[in-house]
């Protein structure tokens, strides 16, 4: 099966990119859009000079549970950069959410509870919230994480989105907020 239709059965039609994006990414952003993919596993990240990012991470069902993602986290966790990643707050009816953010809890990330992420999704025309998680290995703050994600933003997500989708995303500073004193709650505090 190929690496997209992995990820398009696995991710939720309104967080998956069309697979025209994905492979321009790959072609154009090669310098910092990458795939890492085996039998059992894709991993599309992005990584920059001071941050990586995470936008897919898929390993399948008959292999969870026998470290692939660890290790999968661990060769990007030895780059030494603060690593990021969107995720999908819990829904109890899907028990793969609450799995995934165990899984990322366990691997040492924290939720960024300041940045607030609401995208309007092109397939469902719905808006998305979506988490921030992050793993800071020298430190780095929530708005160190924000101003990132807005880099993310604006050179992945956005990439050419109005050639892919017939319309463009809205802008960083509408999808993207940061609030210090922000009381969302820490959604890997009672995993």
């Amino acid at each position: 099966m190929h690496w997209y239709e992995k990820l398009n059965q696995y991710f939720p039609i309104e967080e998956m990119k069309s697979r025209e994006h994905m492979e321009t990414l790959l072609e154009e952003r090669s310098d910092i859009y990458h795939k890492d993919e085996g039998p059992n596993h894709v991993l599309m990240y992005a990584e920059l000079e001071n941050f990586i990012f995470i936008d897919y991470l898929f390993v399948s069902k008959n292999t969870r549970g026998q470290g692939l993602g660890h290790k999968l986290i661990e060769k990007m966790k030895q780059k030494g950069k603060p690593i990021i990643l969107e995720v999908e707050p819990i829904n109890y009816e899907d028990s793969d959410t609450e799995k995934r953010l165990r899984f990322y809890k366990r691997e040492g990330f924290n939720h960024a509870q300041s940045i607030g992420y609401k995208r309007r999704s092109h397939a469902t025309k719905e808006i998305n919230e979506m988490e921030i998680l992050y793993w800071a290995p020298n430190g780095e703050s929530e708005k160190d994480i924000f101003d990132a994600m807005k880099k993310t933003y604006d050179l992945i997500h956005t990439y050419k989105d109005a050639q892919f989708y017939g319309e463009s995303y809205d802008p960083a500073k509408e999808v993207l907020t940061f609030d210090h004193e922000s009381d969302n709650k820490n959604i890997l505090e009672n995993l």
